[in-house]
């Protein structure tokens, strides 16, 4: 009895469109979009009024699903910002790329950067925090001994 399996993380997001697109352009499939709402959603997060556009990403081989919420009603409190990497609570997702300094190029491109350095990790990892829309970090690695 217990967690059978990871499903998908939930992020509430000021603007779905500029964070799904950010997603995309890291490699994410987008799925649907969805608009839901009503009484279960109410019951489910404990809120009146509850109306959200939706959509899920998937990393390509369908591990890491990420569920992008925007809630239309009740209006969401105001966001915190671009806080430090040692912030308390959830602060950032891993994922695993084949060429960081590819995605880290395309990343540039859209206007986005590293928060510090790309970092060789005892030559097994090359690895570095990306900041996207929201303040969302991105950890993305590259395994350097495949």
């Amino acid at each position: 009895m217990g967690v059978r399996s990871f499903e998908h993380i939930g992020l509430i997001v000021e603007d779905l469109e500029a964070m799904a697109g950010f997603l995309e352009m890291l490699g994410f499939h987008r799925g649907e979009k969805a608009r839901v709402g009503g009484p279960w959603a109410d019951r489910v997060n404990g809120l009146t009024g509850t109306d959200v556009e939706m959509v899920f990403l998937t990393a390509p081989d369908g591990s890491g699903t990420i569920e992008l919420s925007q809630f239309l009603q009740p209006e969401s409190p105001p966001s915190v910002g671009d806080l430090p990497s040692n912030t308390l609570g959830l602060r950032h997702l891993a994922y695993r790329v084949d060429d960081v300094e590819g995605v880290l190029t395309q990343v540039r491109a859209a206007g986005y950067d590293t928060m510090a350095e790309l970092v060789n990790y005892e030559d097994v990892w090359l690895v570095c925090y990306v900041r996207g829309p929201e303040g969302l970090i991105i950890e993305l690695g590259q395994r350097l001994d495949d």
